[in-house]
């Protein structure tokens, strides 16, 4: 998400997921289990539940990201701006009981829950992932591709787009009080990129369920495109025949565009996209070159055939 940007911590200067797990077995030991609601979120979430997943296609093998800055260094506005924020707010974030709600242009709309998404045949999928204020990770996310969802239900023909909502639940998530945003948070995909298999909805990373701040129970992943189009804590899925409103182009329209393919020839207006770092190196690290579609385009340049990037942004 834009707009506000902090310097990247190193990965020494985030705290290892084995203290964590230590502190946990110690606190259990100690018989301090009922301590455990006030934990940070990062360390509830060290032990999580373990996902088995198959090797995904599309992968790359560029070294992934450390998990504790995976988790560590987010932008999630409704747990705060900052990017500590989430990991040391979202432990309040109820995740059972979940459902997405499926309505709009289908025949047969309805509702389906968390358990029933996490049957699904999941993959581990390694994506880069970049961040419109010029930060990048690779993320093992574990999913499955968000088409083989929306097959399940009867969209209608003349649906051309899918929108995303967020959950609203300003007791659990605190940001939510504040005016940083109209939530609930939104966003929204044209049919074809909905459908390209590159784009999964997320149920965890690393082989566990997914941490609260990266957008748990379940979140969208569209790796081509800058990374507050992958929508978190989602609730709801609308198809309509009209382009939907998504939260940033509402925010800031001359800066953040409904497609927000990343595109190094294109400048965000206060700052330039042509390169990255990758969280975890250290703030000082060599910048990387950014890749037109975050390196994707051989998979995703034929969506946009005849379109004007620049004015389609």
């Amino acid at each position: 998400m834009p707009l506000i940007r902090f310097p990247q911590p190193a990965a020494s200067e985030i705290t290892p997921k084995e203290v964590f797990l230590n502190r946990r077995r110690f606190m259990a030991a100690a018989g301090a289990a009922s301590m455990l609601p006030a934990l940070p979120a990062l360390a509830q979430n060290a032990a999580a539940q373990k996902l088995t997943a198959a090797p995904g296609p599309f992968g790359t093998d560029e070294e992934k990201t450390p998990y504790d800055a995976v988790t560590g260094y987010n932008n999630f506005y409704e747990f705060g701006t900052g990017k500590e924020d989430p990991a040391r707010n979202a432990g309040s974030l109820t995740t059972k009981p979940w459902t997405i709600k499926v309505d709009g242009l289908v025949n047969t709309p309805g509702e389906i829950g968390i358990e029933e998404l996490l049957a699904f045949p999941l993959e581990e999928r390694v994506y880069r992932l970049r961040c419109v204020e010029a930060w990048s990770m690779v993320i093992p996310w574990v999913g499955f591709p968000l088409a083989e969802l929306i097959k399940r239900y009867d969209v209608q023909g003349s649906a051309k787009y899918v929108a995303f909502e967020t959950l609203v639940r300003p007791e659990e998530m605190p940001g939510q009080n504040s005016r940083s945003l109209d939530w609930p948070y939104v966003e929204g995909l044209r049919m074809d990129e909905a459908m390209h298999p590159l784009t999964i909805l997320a149920v965890g990373l690393y082989g566990e369920v997914m941490p609260n701040q990266n957008g748990a129970p379940v979140r969208l992943v569209v790796p081509w495109k800058y990374g507050f189009k992958s929508i978190k804590s989602i609730v709801r899925m609308s198809f309509t025949e009209k382009q939907p409103p998504t939260t940033w182009n509402i925010q800031a329209p001359q800066e953040y565009g409904f497609y927000s393919n990343v595109n190094p020839e294109v400048d965000h207006p206060r700052w330039s996209q042509a390169s990255e770092r990758r969280v975890g190196d250290g703030f000082f690290a060599k910048r990387i070159e950014t890749l037109p579609f975050n390196g994707y385009g051989e998979q995703v340049a034929s969506l946009y055939a005849g379109m004007d990037l620049r004015a389609n942004y």
